[in-house]
């Protein structure tokens, strides 16, 4: 798999706010694409200190920052799903709608925890998707955390209020496994 990751705020953050981006990194470095609306959801005042570890991803060339160009058709998508979506859709939010419109434009996969507000557009444009379980999965199957590790990490992404899908990282990976 070498599509382009589009990474929402809550999937990316929940990695930022425990100090393991490093995992994103060794999974997927030069595929994660954190679109312009997100990196400014990381830049309020309280969380700056993770838009400065978004820089530094981007200053390595792990990561890249992607603006939508007001005269596209991913500019459109865009605006139609945070302004005025079409009956049967609300409206979501500037970082979601930017994942999904670069997703769709560019054949990526959606990185998102917000599955109640991104699951109607997921399937109508057929995109792939992850979440921060997810990946902690992928990253314990290629040996790079334990199970142990998981545990410790996924109780610290608790602690900062990340909700990622169960009570420990044991939990999502037995339920993972018999999926």
């Amino acid at each position: 798999m070498t599509e382009p990751l589009f990474f929402d705020n809550d999937c990316i953050a929940a990695f930022l706010w425990v100090g393991e981006q490093s995992i994103l990194a060794q999974m997927y470095s030069g595929r994660i694409v954190i679109p312009r609306p997100v990196y400014e959801e990381l830049s309020a005042p309280g969380v700056k200190h993770l838009r400065d570890k978004i820089d530094l991803m981007i200053e390595r060339g792990q990561a890249v920052l992607r603006t939508i160009s007001t005269d596209s058709k991913t500019y459109n998508l865009y605006f139609q799903m945070t302004q005025e979506p079409g009956e049967g859709h609300k409206v979501i939010g500037n970082g979601e709608a930017s994942c999904l419109a670069l997703a769709k434009e560019e054949k990526g996969i959606i990185a998102s925890n917000n599955l109640r507000d991104i699951c109607e557009y997921i399937d109508e444009f057929g995109l792939q998707h992850i979440t921060t379980g997810d990946i902690m999965v992928e990253a314990f199957r290629a040996g790079l955390i334990s199970e142990d590790q998981g545990n410790i990490i996924w109780s610290n992404m608790l602690k900062k209020r990340r909700k990622i899908g169960a009570d420990s990282f044991t939990e999502y990976l037995h339920d993972n496994e018999t999926k």
